[in-house]
């Protein structure tokens, strides 16, 4: 009989090499590292220089994952791209399987914002669970610097670029336990990265828009007012629907937005600091890639052992939110 479980048994990360600290910023807008730090809990972000590609980032971050996972990119059936900024707007991940010589994989780019991993993780797991595909190869990653506006110190100072993924492949037992997804139109005017059209005009009383992006603009105490509310709210239904209680979560990981929503969050749900994962002072904000990349991270470090149970919630523009709960690792 065909598995048709869901393990997520490998993991990788990249970042561009250029830093800049809080006191680089302090040069760029009026602010301070006492500032930001108090603020958001950020000290420095990775940002990508114009040479620099996602797909390049990217590649990097999948190839640690198949390495840790076991397997060759002849083995992926299908990549699954969660990104708000591709290098072509057609989509990047058919890139990224070039890149890989992935050459069975299908592949497709999904967006859902900050919440993207956790969207991709749920539609990944689906293609398992229905026998369709064995072997699935999630990657967020985002490069907002290039959206951003870097004479508003409110949004500036937040964001990073980075790349994280994973590898899901068909198992016996079932590992991701349970999920919960929402989203909400009606507040999508709090974080926006918005076409602008410019009027083209093609014949006489024949016009058309044509135009580029606005840089992110956000309205910062609505994003925190929405997070502090719904996140807790969606975790503990993907707890509920995973029968699990909160008290068994061996980790929290959250979308690494600011520090005071990842404590305020925890505080809500009893769970203790240690068992938050936290990266954002040397990252920022990196949407789609904060949850792969902190996951990464703390699986190098050796904190996640396997058998783990990992709540998992990502939130943002949409607005969408989401959770999911799953054990760590074969």
């Amino acid at each position: 009989m065909q598995n048709s479980g869901v393990a997520i048994i490998g993991s990788g990360s990249a970042t561009p090499v250029a830093s800049l600290d809080n006191q680089g910023m302090s040069q760029l807008v009026e602010t301070s590292d006492e500032w930001i730090v108090s603020r958001t809990g950020i000290r420095e972000r990775r940002l990508a220089t114009g040479s620099e590609s996602l797909s390049t980032i990217a590649t990097i971050a999948s190839r640690g994952a198949l390495a840790m996972a076991g397997i060759t990119p002849d083995d992926l059936d299908l990549i699954i791209l969660a990104t708000s900024t591709p290098d072509d707007l057609f989509g990047s991940a058919s890139e990224i399987q070039a890149q890989l010589g992935a050459v069975k994989a299908v592949t497709f780019d999904l967006t859902a914002a900050c919440s993207g991993f956790i969207f991709g993780l749920v539609t990944a797991a689906q293609y398992i669970r229905t026998g369709l595909y064995q072997n699935i190869l999630l990657i967020g990653a985002d490069i907002l610097s290039r959206w951003v506006d870097w004479e508003d110190r409110r949004t500036c100072v937040l964001f990073g670029d980075g790349a994280g993924a994973v590898v899901l492949q068909a198992a016996a037992s079932d590992r991701l336990l349970g999920f919960e997804l929402r989203s909400d139109g009606t507040q999508n005017q709090c974080l926006k990265l918005a076409y602008k059209a410019q009027s083209q005009r093609l014949l006489e009383g024949f016009d058309v828009g044509k135009g580029t992006y606005q840089p992110i603009t956000m309205n910062g105490q609505e994003v925190y007012r929405f997070a502090l509310q719904r996140v807790p709210e969606v975790i503990d239904k993907a707890l509920f629907r995973a029968n699990i209680s909160v008290d068994q979560i061996d980790w929290l990981l959250l979308h690494q937005a600011n520090q005071r929503i990842l404590d305020a969050i925890a505080q809500r749900l009893n769970i203790p600091e240690h068992k938050v994962i936290s990266n954002l002072a040397q990252y920022g904000n990196t949407s789609a890639a904060s949850i792969p990349l902190a996951l990464d991270e703390a699986v190098r470090q050796g904190r996640i052992q396997s058998d783990d149970i990992i709540a998992a919630s990502g939130f943002g523009a949409g607005l969408t939110w989401g959770a999911a709960i799953f054990r760590w690792g074969r």
